[in-house]
């Protein structure tokens, strides 16, 4: 989908995963799948009858909540940086 470019992707995994390359950072994947989620919300805001796109929303907000529950059991104060610096839970 155009809407996460590779510079996008690089730029996310530089912030979140230390440098480009780490992808496979927990705390880069959280990143990645808040921001897929983000603007697949705005999509559906537009076309509120795309059902499959919903359902794969979804899906992607399972794995997300999943993540971060691997990483508040691992490694407590990564898991309360990162839903401080996405702006999670409120």
């Amino acid at each position: 989908m155009p809407y996460l470019t590779t510079e996008k992707k690089s730029g996310i995994f530089t912030n979140f995963g230390g440098s480009a390359t780490n992808t496979g950072s927990i705390e880069a994947q959280i990143a990645l799948i808040t921001e897929r989620i983000s603007s697949i919300s705005k999509h559906l805001q537009a076309n509120k009858k795309d059902f499959s796109t919903h359902r794969g929303l979804m899906k992607m907000v399972g794995q997300r909540k999943r993540l971060l529950s691997y990483l508040q059991k691992h490694n407590l104060e990564s898991y309360r940086a990162l839903i401080e610096k996405l702006g999670l839970r409120k």
